[in-house]
């Protein structure tokens, strides 16, 4: 008989199998939303801001519902790890998209749908393990895993936001199009935010010391360098006077 146990490992392993599909995708293709979408191949659409929040909401709803049934959920360190990850995921959910001036812009259902079913996945998971699965007593709070991976996160989470505030910024009320960042970590590379994100989950790896995680930050990375390379080459296409010694998303490396 398959037990919670064994299907969670196997959604685990289905992570690691989704990182693989989507780089090897993404590095073929740029993602269909925001500046890279067209309008056209692509079937049924919907509001950008309206499908970003059905995308990232699953992340928040089900895995609060999902922590709440489990047997840890009213220990210190689940509850001090729900937060963080609430604390990304609300912003991303519900504060980011309302901030965003995007009327008129489209989004695939496709696309929203695919994050959608990812996200409801992935929340399962990592809720799972943290109220039920994982071990993790009071000794866990002084543990050098710990304390090291939330201080990662938290640097991780403030870069992602500030570089969301520049780019916000960017666009004025009445006022449309793309122009070139400036300030901050886009002094040194072209998605700041997206290296932010990664940093994020690296520090949740080591705070959560789960296979969970390490599969989420492996899917993340997964995910972003290959978009970040697609920004970088669109910058530096539409800009001629684009900063020729910014990087796609790791200072002087990448």
């Amino acid at each position: 008989m398959l037990t919670e146990q064994t299907f969670h490992g196997v959604l685990v392993w289905a992570v690691f199998g989704a990182a693989v599909f989507t780089c090897v995708s993404l590095l073929r293709l740029d993602a269909p939303y925001g500046r890279h979408y067209s309008g056209r191949g692509w079937g049924p659409e919907m509001s950008n801001r309206a499908g970003w929040m059905v995308m990232e909401l699953p992340a928040t709803v089900v895995f609060a519902g999902v922590y709440s049934m489990g047997s840890l959920a009213r220990e210190t360190v689940p509850l001090m790890l729900l937060g963080v990850w609430q604390c990304h995921y609300l912003n991303r959910a519900l504060v980011y998209p309302l901030r965003t001036r995007t009327a008129g812009k489209k989004m695939p259902m496709v696309v929203v749908g695919s994050g959608f079913a990812f996200n409801v996945v992935n929340a399962y998971v990592h809720a799972r393990f943290i109220s039920e699965f994982g071990e993790y007593g009071a000794e866990w709070l002084g543990d050098p895993r710990f304390l090291g991976g939330l201080a990662v996160f938290a640097a991780g989470f403030a870069l992602n936001v500030h570089s969301d505030n520049i780019l916000l910024g960017l666009r004025k009320p009445g006022r449309s199009g793309y122009s070139i960042p400036h300030g901050g970590a886009f002094r040194y590379v072209s998605c700041p935010n997206y290296l932010g994100e990664v940093l994020e989950w690296s520090g949740w790896v080591v705070a959560t010391w789960s296979l969970g995680g390490l599969a989420f930050f492996v899917y993340t990375a997964a995910n972003l360098v290959p978009r970040a390379l697609s920004h970088h080459r669109w910058y530096r296409l539409r800009f001629p006077d684009y900063p020729a010694g910014r990087k796609a998303m790791i200072p002087r490396v990448l």
